[in-house]
């Protein structure tokens, strides 16, 4: 990807969204209940804000994290969108639902941290990297769309057949974030370990 131009970051930006479903999921639990074009547009906005902010100054200047805990993050949005959907805030909290268009703009940092940390595992060279940065981002904003109009009529059928089937998708929305999250934990500690495990045979060395 050193040598890609410019078509080729625009590719991957798009595959990695259509091809991300813990990406996916959270869209899905972000536009559930929405039926109002306005709606759609206002928080579909706000999530892409959020993540073009982080991915393209965290890429640009190089800021890093360990992928596994952006991606536990990120699995853990899945699990608060299916939560806020099935009004768990109100029923088991019994608190007030926290401002959903400020969370979703808040999951988006965290969600483009996440493509941020994908990205950097490639060479980006350093010869043009701004415009590698942008149209990767381009594509991550076609692979979303193409992602929502196919996710968008299937959530009209679903919700055409009744509220339980509303609150069986939330649940599976939840159940799949929460397997996201501890296979994610479990590859961040897994990594710990073994790092550590390396330092200590190096220092024994």
């Amino acid at each position: 990807m050193v040598k890609g131009g410019l078509s080729d970051f625009f590719y991957l930006g798009a595959k990695h969204m259509v091809t991300g479903y813990d990406h996916i999921l959270f869209l899905i639990g972000v536009i559930f209940f929405l039926t109002r074009f306005a709606d759609i547009v206002k928080f579909i906005s706000a999530f892409t804000i959020g993540h073009s902010i982080t991915l393209i100054f965290a890429t640009f200047y190089e800021i890093n994290a360990n992928y596994y805990l952006i991606d536990a993050i990120i699995a853990f949005s899945v699990i608060y969108k299916g939560f806020e959907n099935l009004d768990g805030f109100k029923k088991w909290l019994s608190i007030e639902v926290p401002n959903k268009v400020v969370m979703v703009l808040i999951f988006g940092l965290i969600h483009g941290f996440g493509l941020s940390t994908r990205l950097q595992q490639i060479d980006l060279g350093h010869e043009h990297l701004l415009s590698k940065i942008l149209s990767f981002n381009g594509g991550v904003e076609i692979g979303q769309i193409i992602a929502l109009s196919i996710a968008f009529p299937l959530l009209i059928l679903l919700r055409k057949w009744g509220l339980n089937i509303s609150k069986v998708t939330n649940w599976i929305l939840m159940i799949a974030g929460s397997l996201l999250l501890i296979f994610q934990l479990n590859g961040y500690f897994t990594t710990e370990i073994n790092t550590k495990t390396l330092e200590n045979e190096h220092h024994q060395e």
